[in-house]
């Protein structure tokens, strides 16, 4: 229990340090998952542990923050934590993310070089047998493209409030210059602008990997005030936004263990059925994304709602079956 304690008092003085206006004794219980008066005896403990932390006032609270943060020897990452972002610098290179990886790997080596070199020496023989045990599997499907120019001109205009500025390229149609507001970026099996447009407000999505000479505009440019880039990507089963529907999904005995450890929506809900199979709701746009990936569930699913879906899956179907024709 002792050592317990300390970790938790380290890791409070973890989180006072790298926050810039402070922690109030309501957020120190909720990180250290605490009630309230443990949440005092922590602060306490780090107040006698820590003499540079600073009580800045906040009414109608108080706040709590340590300036010029910690040393190395307080900050010193675990084995597990340096793997965990060499293995994410790793799966950003496999999938075609050389900007992001880069990042991530220019982060490693800051931690490393700050690190004292017992520390170091004491982890390097661990991290190599890591690294040699475990890898990415990368799956089939878009390579994303997000490269390092690109997405720092996208960061500069969202930034600084301005218009965004690039050439859109679809298949099958001509390219035209875009002036949007840039709302976001979604990172995924494909990578994509969220922007709103600046005549109709309407949001749009573009994918990066058709997009060229990109660079922040002239003037203002912001996304509408209640726009929430979460909640946008949370409406829709992948990428794809279109209107929000009730899905209803009935998932066989034979898939029902695996249904109930999906990631289906983060609206779902999964209900028991009486044969051992389970039902699968929640509402979300996307219906051809959500009809492609139901493919890969077989006859362990069936649609129970909305229509629409049903009648995308069945269009689906047709030109699956076409194109086998055509190539029998």
């Amino acid at each position: 229990m002792r050592h317990d304690k300390a970790v938790l008092v380290i890791e409070l003085a973890r989180r006072m340090a790298a926050s810039a206006e402070g922690l109030t004794l309501d957020e120190m219980a909720r990180e250290a998952c605490v009630g309230r008066r443990s949440a005092e005896r922590l602060r306490d403990a780090v107040l006698m542990l820590f003499p540079s932390v600073e009580e800045v006032s906040d009414p109608p609270t108080k706040r709590w923050r340590i300036r010029g943060g910690l040393s190395a020897f307080e900050q010193a990452p675990t084995t597990a934590e340096l793997i965990e972002l060499t293995k994410a610098a790793q799966g950003l290179r496999a999938t075609g993310e050389a900007g992001r990886a880069a990042a991530l790997e220019s982060l490693e080596r800051k931690l490393k070089s700050a690190m004292r070199s017992t520390t170091l020496n004491r982890l390097a023989p661990d991290l190599e047998a890591l690294v040699r045990a475990e890898t990415i599997a990368v799956q089939a499907g878009p390579r994303p493209s997000a490269d390092e120019a690109m997405l720092a001109a996208i960061r500069e205009a969202i930034l600084g409030l301005s218009p965004l500025e690039f050439t859109y390229a679809r298949p099958g149609a001509e390219a035209r210059r875009r002036s949007v507001a840039p709302c976001g970026v979604m990172f995924g099996r494909a990578n994509y602008l969220v922007a709103a447009d600046r005549e109709s407000g309407r949001i749009q999505t573009f994918r990066l990997d058709r997009m060229s000479a990109v660079a922040p505009g002239e003037g203002v440019a912001t996304a509408p005030a209640e726009f929430d880039l979460n909640v946008f990507a949370s409406q829709s089963f992948g990428i794809y936004q279109d209107e929000i529907e009730d899905v209803v999904l009935r998932v066989t005995p034979g898939g029902a263990a695996e249904a109930r450890g999906w990631r289906w929506h983060p609206t779902q809900t999964i209900d028991d059925l009486p044969d051992g199979g389970v039902e699968v709701r929640f509402r979300a746009s996307g219906m051809r994304e959500l009809a492609w990936h139901l493919f890969t569930w077989g006859d362990q699913v069936s649609i129970v709602a909305p229509q629409r879906l049903k009648t995308v899956m069945a269009g689906e179907l047709a030109a699956a079956k076409a194109a086998m024709d055509a190539s029998a």
